[in-house]
């Protein structure tokens, strides 16, 4: 048997990074506030626990796979904690997306703990995590990462040591950056099109072989025909995205226009109502405005 391991946060994507370890060989310690979920790894041969204190006391590495950086939060320091029964030379790797500017905060905080803090996002849907095929990206001490490699070996097929600590979530906020930005574009330009008269099966063969294809072209063009907007991550959580863009931009004084110009779409796909879809409802909101849709039929 391989080293014991902690995992909290079972959800779309936690559940088969947690698995894909379990199947490896390390005896998994898991917590999710989701008891199905919990059940769902216990059931395979984890152990559940039920708090994140007490993965701690039984783990001296702990993932996080967890929506959003108040959650990590609460995870980390909050009543439960891992911090309350964490050992000195405890390791948390979050995969977790959060704000680029807080894990840097987090990071100083576990380190008068003596808890060793690193960023780890991921990058490539849940297909890709069933898979063990994910893009990893990974900021905090080298000496941590080498000793983690294995690990991160199981959860991804590109795993990349961006720096020191942040380097990682500053890296998967580029890419989301400029995910988000195409998937802005996208919205913005195919109602046009449809508008205009032009056949949108069509218009898609060319946007996805063309010169102006992208991976959120060819993910959301398609699903966009067949009117399904519940693939992907909700609209109302990729916004977070958006605000680390955000404070970045203000704090170092970077001026981002088009990411402002995106995140300007996006609040407007919220105000209509359409947060608990995916990016791929940005084209609702020019969709309702030009008084058309981009199907290959009537819905």
């Amino acid at each position: 048997m391989k080293k014991t391991v902690g995992f909290i946060g079972l959800g779309e994507m936690g559940r088969w990074m947690a698995l894909n370890l379990l199947k490896a060989g390390y005896e998994m310690i898991t917590y999710d506030i989701d008891d199905k979920a919990v059940r769902s790894l216990t059931d395979q041969g984890a152990k559940g626990c039920n708090s994140p204190a007490e993965v701690a006391r039984l783990a001296g590495t702990v993932f996080l796979s967890l929506p959003d950086t108040d959650v990590v939060e609460q995870v980390i320091f909050g009543d439960g904690g891992l911090v309350e029964s964490g050992a000195a030379g405890m390791q948390v790797v979050d995969l977790s997306t959060i704000s680029y500017m807080r894990s840097l905060d987090f990071t100083r905080r576990l380190a008068r703990r003596d808890v060793v803090f690193a960023d780890a996002p991921v990058s490539g849907m849940e297909d890709r995590a069933r898979e063990g095929t994910l893009t990893i990206m990974f900021g905090g001490e080298e000496t941590m990462f080498e000793h983690l490699r294995p690990m991160l070996d199981v959860l991804g097929s590109e795993v990349i040591y961006m720096g020191a600590a942040g380097s990682g979530q500053l890296t998967k906020l580029v890419n989301q950056i400029l995910f988000n930005i195409c998937a802005a574009g996208i919205a913005e330009v195919l109602p046009m099109a449809a508008k205009l008269g032009l056949d949108p099966g069509k218009v898609q063969r060319v946007v996805t072989t063309g010169t102006g294809r992208s991976f959120a072209a060819e993910f959301f063009i398609p699903l966009t025909l067949d009117d399904c907007f519940d693939r992907g991550y909700p609209l109302k959580s990729a916004y977070k995205d958006m605000i680390s863009a955000a404070e970045i931009s203000a704090e170092q004084r970077i001026p981002l226009p088009l990411t402002m110009a995106t995140a300007t779409t996006f609040q407007m796909a919220l105000a209509g109502g359409y947060g608990e879809e995916s990016k791929g409802a940005l084209i609702k909101v020019f969709e309702k405005m030009l008084q058309v849709q981009f199907r290959t039929k009537e819905f």
